[in-house]
C-alpha cells in the first residue's frame, strides 16, 4: 500500500448534522438564559413600590401651584419607566419558550405586557406634565388642569399596573400550569389572584374603595406573590423538564 493510499483511506472527522438548528446543548443553555432574564425582569418590576410614597404629594389639590421639591415625583417616574420596560422584557424572554404550549396565548401575553407598559408610559407623562407646569409657576387657573392630570394618572395606573397584571396572570399562568415549566403551585397563585385583583379594580372604578385603601391592597397581594415567587424561581432554578422542552430537543437533534 502506497503513502497516497494511506492518506486516501485515513478516516476524517465529521461534524454532527444539526439540520440548520443550534446543537441541543446550546438550546438548553439558551433556555436557561431565557429563564434568568425573565426572572430578573420580574424581580426588577418591584422597584416601583416606593412610588406610593413618592407620589403622595400629587394628590394634594393645590400641588400644581404649591411650594416644595419635585424630585420625588421625577424619581418615581424613572422607576415606573423601568418597570414598564422590565414588564415588556419578561414577555420577550418567555415568548420563545411558552409559544410551544400555545402560540396564541403566548402572543396574547406579549400584547398584554405591551398594553401594560404603554399605560404606564402615559401615566408617567401625565405626572411629568404636572411637574413641568408647576415649575413654570402657573397660577390658580391651572388647578383644574392639575387635578385632571392626576386623575388621568390614577386611571392609567388602574389599567396598566392593576388590571393588566391580572390579564397577564391568566395568560401566562395557564401556559405555565399546562406546560409544567415551573411548579404548578406558582401559576395557581396567579390564577387565583387574577380574579381577585380584577374584582378590586372594578370596586375602585365604581368608587366603592380607594385605590390605596387596605381592601384594594389586599386584593393585589396574591398577584404580587405570584410575580415575585415566579421571578425568584426562574432566577434560582430555571425551567423544569417539560414536554415542550423535550420536543425542542428532538427538533434540534
Amino acid at each position: 500500500m502506497t503513502t497516497s493510499d494511506l492518506i486516501a483511506t485515513k478516516p476524517t472527522a465529521t461534524k454532527p448534522a444539526t439540520n440548520g438548528h443550534p446543537p441541543a446543548i446550546s438550546r438548553l443553555n439558551l433556555r436557561r438564559k431565557n429563564s434568568l432574564v425573565a426572572g430578573a425582569f420580574y424581580l426588577l418590576t418591584f422597584i416601583s413600590i416606593p412610588t406610593l410614597a413618592l407620589y403622595a404629594g400629587v394628590h394634594d389639590p393645590s400641588f400644581i401651584v404649591g411650594p416644595g421639591p419635585d424630585t420625588g415625583v421625577l424619581f418615581g417616574g424613572i422607576l415606573e419607566i423601568i418597570v414598564a420596560l422590565a414588564g415588556i422584557g419578561t414577555a420577550v424572554a418567555l415568548y420563545p419558550v411558552v409559544k410551544r404550549q400555545s402560540e396564541g396565548r403566548a402572543l396574547g401575553f406579549v400584547a398584554s405586557r405591551v398594553v401594560e407598559g404603554s399605560a404606564i408610559f402615559v401615566g408617567v407623562a401625565c405626572l411629568l406634565t404636572l411637574v413641568t407646569l408647576r415649575q413654570a409657576g402657573v397660577g390658580p387657573d391651572a388647578l383644574i388642569t392639575g387635578r385632571a392630570l392626576v386623575a388621568m394618572y390614577d386611571r392609567m395606573f388602574l389599567v396598566g399596573q392593576s388590571l393588566m397584571p391580572g390579564v397577564n396572570a391568566l395568560l401566562l399562568g395557564s401556559l405555565l400550569f399546562q406546560s409544567r415549566l415551573v411548579p404548578r403551585v406558582l401559576p395557581v397563585i396567579g390564577l387565583i389572584g387574577a380574579p381577585l385583583l380584577v374584582g378590586g379594580d372594578i370596586a375602585v372604578l365604581f368608587g366603592l374603595i380607594d385605590r390605596t385603601s387596605s381592601p384594594a391592597l389586599l386584593t393585589a397581594i396574591p398577584i404580587a406573590l405570584w410575580e415575585f415567587s415566579l421571578g425568584v424561581w426562574l432566577v434560582v432554578k430555571g425551567f423544569r423538564p417539560s414536554p415542550i422542552l423535550s420536543s425542542a430537543m428532538r427538533e434540534a437533534a
